[in-house]
């Protein structure tokens, strides 16, 4: 790093942390030649690849925005989107890859978003995947009902009621 005092162009690392969510990280530092310490702010970048080629940053907020429009109307949180995002940022630095192709930005929306909303997460996939017909909704569904997501688990487990005995209920009543 070069010092903005003399332009000397090495110095040393003083002190690091972790600011906002982890995701950049803020150095003191000190230059060995005039001694003047200075602070620098890194970011670690991810980079999306467009279907055109091209490439923009990663952004929390098109994350948002999509959906966004999937869950309009749904009875859905905007702190259980801003969740999401940062489950799908998360994801995706987690592969270790600097740059990640759009594709796998949408299918790292759909399971956190299945597990928030099944209808949005249907809405979602429809626009992402082009379902073109009927049958695609159909398959989709089917899917979903095949295989149960956790948030449909919790639910459908606090509905179960607990079977009476009703040899015994039977006995108390003398019947």
């Amino acid at each position: 790093m070069i010092c903005p005092f003399c332009r000397h162009d090495d110095s040393r690392v003083v002190d690091s942390r972790p600011v906002v969510d982890g995701t950049e990280i803020r150095r003191r530092r000190e230059c060995p030649k005039c001694g003047q310490r200075f602070s620098t702010q890194e970011v670690a970048l991810l980079n999306i690849i467009k279907r055109s080629g091209a490439t923009e940053p990663f952004s929390r907020e098109k994350v948002l925005v999509g959906v966004r429009k999937a869950c309009q109307g749904r009875p859905v949180d905007e702190d259980d989107l801003v969740l999401l995002a940062q489950r799908v940022e998360e994801t995706l630095r987690g592969t270790g890859q600097a740059e990640i192709e759009a594709q796998e930005v949408g299918m790292a929306i759909l399971a956190p978003l299945r597990e928030l909303d099944e209808v949005a997460y249907l809405r979602y996939a429809s626009v992402y995947r082009n379902f073109a017909s009927l049958e695609d909704f159909e398959g989709e569904i089917a899917l979903l009902r095949a295989l149960p997501s956790s948030a449909t688990n919790a639910t459908s487990a606090t509905n179960v009621r607990t079977p009476v005995n009703t040899s015994t209920a039977q006995q108390k009543t003398g019947k």
